[in-house]
């Protein structure tokens, strides 16, 4: 690597978690109040930490689900050490350690095409939208944590590469957060989750099977944030998503690049009104 000194790569301690969490908002990336705690609690094993002669100068992380799929996240290099290689090194080695999984990451639009370069497929796009919380509860809801867990967990890998039930069980449970979902027949039709960040709330993981369910599920949980900035990351190609986020005065404000570096998984993005976190998926 082109840099001075000793550069290694060690699995992350809790803190320095916490550490990445920090330079995600610094990037701008308004993480969640909770989710460097979530994350470690789900896979402590998926952070790593990038040192120059023992001081912490990178981050990256690689969260690994069920059957075969992994989201790769926290891609972060200390602006004073950008534009020396260390990047692209760090970068390979995030892909040596995914090994046969099926890599998926979220990556700014600035990068997308060195990610091309390297071999990422291009997916899609998904736009960050904010707004602001307020209203009223409609009618039909039913708070998540209500649901038997296993149908929650089985509708919502419907809308993701994998089954993510360890995931799931922290980040439902996260301290502020409000969870619901609509059901219909006895079968789940959507669930949506918001949750404080840094700066105000945003709403993810919003899955729903019809325009108006997801309505439904953003209006609820958008009443239980009254005043405050909210964030929904919406896939582009979902029109009706797009749509829902500018009916609601919405505007955009940041973007990544869905990338996969094996397939690109064949998901109902239609029904997908918005991203669990650009840190996994």
């Amino acid at each position: 690597m082109a840099a001075s000194g000793e550069i290694t790569v060690r699995p992350m301690t809790e803190a320095e978690v916490g550490v990445a969490v920090d330079w995600a908002e610094r990037e701008g990336w308004n993480p969640g109040i909770s989710d460097g705690e979530c994350y470690y609690a789900v896979d402590p094993e998926a952070f790593f930490a990038v040192l120059l002669d023992g001081r912490m100068i990178g981050s990256f992380s690689i969260m690994v689900y069920p059957g075969g799929f992994a989201f790769g996240g926290f891609y972060i290099l200390d602006p004073a050490y950008r534009g020396r290689g260390i990047g692209l090194a760090i970068q390979e080695y995030a892909d040596r350690l995914a090994g046969d999984y099926n890599l998926g990451i979220d990556g700014v639009f600035a990068m997308q095409d060195r990610y091309a370069a390297h071999g990422f497929l291009f997916s899609h796009r998904n736009i960050r939208y904010e707004g602001l919380g307020g209203g009223s509860r409609p009618p039909g809801l039913v708070d998540a944590a209500s649901v038997p867990f296993e149908a929650l967990v089985s509708y919502d890998a419907r809308h993701f590469p994998a089954e993510r039930p360890e995931f799931l069980r922290h980040w439902l449970a996260q301290p502020g957060a409000t969870a619901l979902a609509v059901i219909e027949g006895g079968k789940v039709r959507g669930y949506g989750q918001v949750r404080p960040c840094r700066r105000g709330a945003k709403i993810g993981p919003l899955f729903a099977d019809t325009p108006e369910i997801a309505e439904r599920i953003y209006s609820g949980l958008a009443a239980a944030v009254p005043g405050q900035p909210l964030f929904l990351d919406v896939p582009e190609p979902n029109k009706e998503g797009v749509l829902l986020a500018k009916q609601h005065g919405m505007v955009p404000v940041f973007g990544t690049a869905r990338m996969y570096t094996k397939e690109i998984p064949d998901l109902p993005l239609d029904q997908c009104y918005g991203v669990t976190s650009f840190e996994t998926g």
